[in-house]
């Protein structure tokens, strides 16, 4: 078949390659084309403008009054010299009447071509400049002329007008380079595609390569056409046999590559006669248990981990249909519903179960379920990892009893710690208890019935001190250990969030998160339990770190803004905004961000950041989250500043509106 078909190659592309290689060059050529006649019209529009803010700047001085006629003389016969695209210019009264003219005759509104008259009438009531279109001087045939009209304007009131005759193919000739003109005809038409001025440099264009541009000019409808001198491509002579040639040099390539591609297989199938062996020998010393089922979850392959796991052979298993051998009765119901979801074409990826040895014995396994492809990229079934996890139990029971044994102890350490503080503290006064009873008793005793209570009532007064001082003690003890109250005091914004910075960037260093810090100067105290701040933020920042650890690592920024709250009608609050780049919040998330127990983490409680709003809304603020436009999520929180600092900043803002 290989000569047959290089044949049929042959003859495909000998008819196929030259008329390719004239339609590329015949779009190349009209590409071209279009991007030249672009630059041209662009060109064009860019010195008519550079003519128009001329023409507009002369007729605001006019307007003004800072030329006198000389120096306005002088200005419009260097613009002329300048520009050769104009023929002359000239100025108007409010009749019409030709006020001054560059050229030996004077222009008046009547002398001007009808076109002419009507653009000088539409500046007029427009007020604003316009272009005519293209017509001869009045009672002649040529050449074409195009006039621009500026209105000069004393306020509201028409003063006269500026106009300005350009000459059409001057501007041909001017504007558009000599090396496109070379290879294009170049004409302007109007809006009946009537034929206004064109310029045949290289010769008449031959109608194959063609495009057209409009000229925005105020007041004219003008299009410039370009067609270009050279004709459709031809193919060469040589091309042909151009391509004879690289077909037999590619024939007897095929050839040659041919008898290497024979080579090359017998190497890969011995390479791949090892590599299977290899695989082999590698699945037969696995520790993992291998096990493959087809669509209908029948056994077509174990490997020995798996059988000296279960401790049935493979000839026992190969071909089985559920229940299996190694199915634990307790738990068929589970694998009779993953057996459901094997028949409908889903798994569990990952999922504990329990499996039982054929004397009996179960024994907990961890089993990694995936799809089995095979090499044309069809399912053909499902591939298993088993892992038999009874020591990682084990290790985990002794783990989980060790640290029940820790938080005993730890309790046990703090019961010690208080009690240790308990005896301390109590031990003074109840040594001055026991010295003032003492001297009571000894009075009394010295002095029989002769007590003086004068002397008494002090000792007695006394030991009543320290007895109160002691249930002081003990009552402060209580409190450390009961739940604590919030404690409001004045907190400077920057002391706080300097004193978390150190756990926000130890956090962040894990994940490779560049932290940026934006405290705005001056920030004003707020009232504030300062524990309770620090959590809200370690919280909101340990948050986004984790939501940067999937993006790319030029991405990972936290940013942590402190300034007034510019929303607020009057600035009197502080708003802390922590604003990561990661992946965002879903909008079904966003509804329940705030509910107590919806979290998106398999570990999360779903408290935290109900418990941060919480703790913001107890200090009179609030807390919001939008979309990062950059990327990622923004949440916002603010704090009431110190009623005094209010006062402060009111009397402030008062005696500035006074001064002002």
């Amino acid at each position: 078949m290989l000569p047959i078909l290089l044949v049929l190659l042959i003859l495909s592309t000998l008819l196929w390659l030259p008329w390719q290689t004239q339609r590329m060059e015949s779009s190349e050529r009209q590409e071209q084309l279009i991007a030249d006649t672009l630059w041209v019209e662009q060109a064009i529009r860019f010195q008519l403008g550079r003519d128009e803010e001329n023409l507009r700047l002369i007729a605001n001085e006019i307007t003004a009054g800072t030329l006198s006629a000389n120096r306005l003389r002088e200005r419009l016969t260097a613009l002329i010299k300048n520009n050769r695209e104009f023929v002359r210019v000239a100025q108007l009264d409010a009749s019409g009447k030709a006020v001054l003219s560059t050229d030996d005759e004077p222009v008046t509104l009547e002398r001007l071509s009808p076109p002419s008259r009507n653009a000088a009438e539409h500046a007029r009531q427009s007020k604003s400049p316009q272009y005519s279109m293209p017509a001869p001087p009045s009672g002649q045939r040529g050449p074409m002329l195009l006039d621009y009209h500026v209105p000069l304007l004393m306020g509201d009131s028409y003063a006269g007008s500026l106009v300005a005759t350009f000459s059409v193919s001057s501007i041909l000739n001017e504007m558009v380079p000599w090396w496109f003109a070379q290879d294009n005809e170049i004409a302007i038409t109007d809006h009946d595609d009537a034929v206004i001025e064109k310029r045949t440099a290289g010769g008449p264009g031959r109608g194959v390569y063609t495009h057209q541009r409009m000229l925005d000019l105020p007041g004219a409808t003008l299009t410039l056409r370009t067609n270009s001198v050279k004709g459709a491509p031809k193919l060469l002579p040589s091309l042909l046999v151009a391509s004879v040639i690289a077909l037999s040099l590619g024939l007897l390539w095929s050839l040659w590559a041919l008898w290497r591609d024979i080579n090359r297989r017998l190497a890969a199938e011995g390479a791949l006669r090892r590599q299977v062996a290899f695989r082999t020998a590698m699945e037969n010393s696995l520790m993992t248990g291998l096990r493959a089922r087809d669509l209908e979850g029948r056994i077509t392959y174990v490997n020995p981990a798996f059988c000296e796991m279960v401790g049935i052979p493979a000839e026992d298993l190969i071909g089985k249909r559920p229940p299996m051998a190694y199915w634990a009765p307790e738990a068929m119901n589970e694998y009779q519903q993953r057996f459901t979801q094997v028949l409908a074409g889903t798994v569990t990826p990952q999922y504990e179960t329990v499996f039982q040895r054929a004397n009996g014995e179960r024994f907990p396994v961890l089993i990694f379920e995936s799809p089995l492809v095979d090499d044309s990229g069809r399912q053909t079934g499902w591939m298993g990892s088993i892992l038999d996890i009874s020591d990682r139990k084990k290790a985990e029971d002794l783990s989980r009893r060790q640290q029940e044994q820790l938080q005993a102890s730890a309790r046990l350490a703090t019961m010690g710690e208080l009690a240790s503080t308990l005896a301390h503290e109590l031990n003074q006064p109840l040594a001055a208890i026991s010295s003032y009873t003492t001297g009571a008793l000894n009075m009394i005793v010295n002095r029989g019935g002769g007590i003086d209570l004068d002397m008494l009532k002090p000792a007695l007064e006394k030991a009543g001190a320290q007895a109160q001082r002691a249930g002081q003690i003990i009552r402060s003890v209580h409190t450390f250990v009961k739940r604590r109250e919030p404690r409001r005091e004045p907190v400077t914004v920057q002391d706080w969030i300097d004193s978390v910075i150190p756990l926000v960037e130890l956090q962040a260093r894990q994940f490779f998160v560049a932290t940026h810090i934006q405290l705005e100067p001056g920030l004003p105290e707020v009232l504030a339990d300062r524990v309770m701040l620090e959590q809200v933020l370690l919280n909101l920042t340990r948050n986004a770190i984790e939501a940067m650890q999937h993006v790319a690592p030029e991405r990972r920024i936290l940013r942590i803004v402190a300034e007034l709250d510019s929303e607020a009608s009057t600035q009197q609050n502080v708003a802390i905004s922590v604003i990561d780049r990661g992946h965002g919040i879903p909008e079904d998330v966003a509804q329940r961000l705030f509910s107590p127990f919806f979290s998106t983490k398999a570990e999360g409680m779903g408290m935290g950041l109900n418990i941060c709003r919480t703790a913001v809304e107890f200090h009179g603020g609030t807390m919001v989250h939008m979309d990062n436009p950059g990327g990622g999520t923004i949440f916002r929180f603010t704090l009431p500043i110190l009623a005094e600092n209010v006062a402060d900043s009111a009397t402030t803002g008062e005696s500035q509106s006074e001064s002002g």
